[in-house]
C-alpha cells in the first residue's frame, strides 16, 4: 500500500470528490486542526492497520448499523481489535435486532460509502437519523482517527474537538457504550 506521510491542517492536491471537500471545508472553518495521510483505498481493517502505523493511533471500526425495520440508524465507532457482539450493544442502547444498515442508507445520511463510514459523515445528517455511539476506548482517547467520507485520505483529530466543536455544530450527542 503506497501512504504520503503525514501532513499536518493540509487536504489533499488536485480535485475532491464533493462529500470529502466538503469535510475539509466544515474542519477549516471550525478551526479544527489535523494529521493527514493519503493512501490507496483503506478499506478494510487489515489496509487501516498501516494507514494508523503511519498516523501513530488506530484508525476507528465504524459500523453503519440499523434496527431491523431499518427505522433506527446507529454509527459505532469502536476500537480496531474489538470484536463487535450486537447483543451486547443491543442492550447497552436498547434497541434488539442491529444489523449492517444498507449501502443506499449509508450513502443518503452520510454521504460515505462501504468502507469509509466515518463519525465526520454526520455533518451531512442534517435529520439526525443516526446516533453517534463511541465505544468507551475511543470516546476517552486523546485523539480520534478517521477517513473524511473517504477512504483514500485519514485523519488524526484531537477527540476534544470532535466532542467540543464538531458534534455540537452538527447537533449530534454521543451515547458511550462500553464493548
Amino acid at each position: 500500500m503506497t501512504i504520503t506521510p503525514p501532513t499536518h491542517n493540509t487536504r489533499p492536491d488536485g480535485e475532491l470528490l464533493p462529500q470529502e471537500a466538503a469535510v475539509f471545508d466544515l474542519l477549516e472553518t471550525l478551526g479544527i486542526d489535523y494529521d493527514r495521510v493519503s493512501s490507496d483505498p483503506a478499506d478494510t481493517m487489515e489496509k487501516c492497520a498501516e494507514v494508523s502505523r503511519a498516523l501513530g493511533v488506530p484508525i476507528c471500526k465504524n459500523l453503519f448499523l440499523c434496527n431491523r425495520q431499518k427505522t433506527q440508524f446507529y454509527l459505532l465507532a469502536m476500537g480496531p481489535d474489538k470484536p463487535f457482539h450486537t447483543k451486547d450493544l443491543s442492550a447497552q442502547i436498547g434497541s434488539a435486532r442491529l444489523s449492517f444498515a444498507p449501502e443506499e442508507k449509508l450513502w443518503e445520511l452520510l454521504r460515505c460509502t462501504p468502507g469509509s463510514a466515518t463519525v465526520l459523515g454526520l455533518m451531512n445528517d442534517t435529520g439526525h437519523a443516526v446516533r453517534l455511539l463511541l465505544d468507551r476506548d475511543v470516546y476517552e482517547a486523546e485523539y480520534l482517527s478517521c477517513h473524511p467520507c473517504i477512504c483514500t485520505s485519514s485523519l488524526k483529530i484531537k477527540t476534544s474537538a470532535v466532542l467540543n466543536v464538531f458534534l455540537p455544530h452538527t447537533g449530534h450527542d454521543v451515547t458511550i457504550v462500553d464493548l
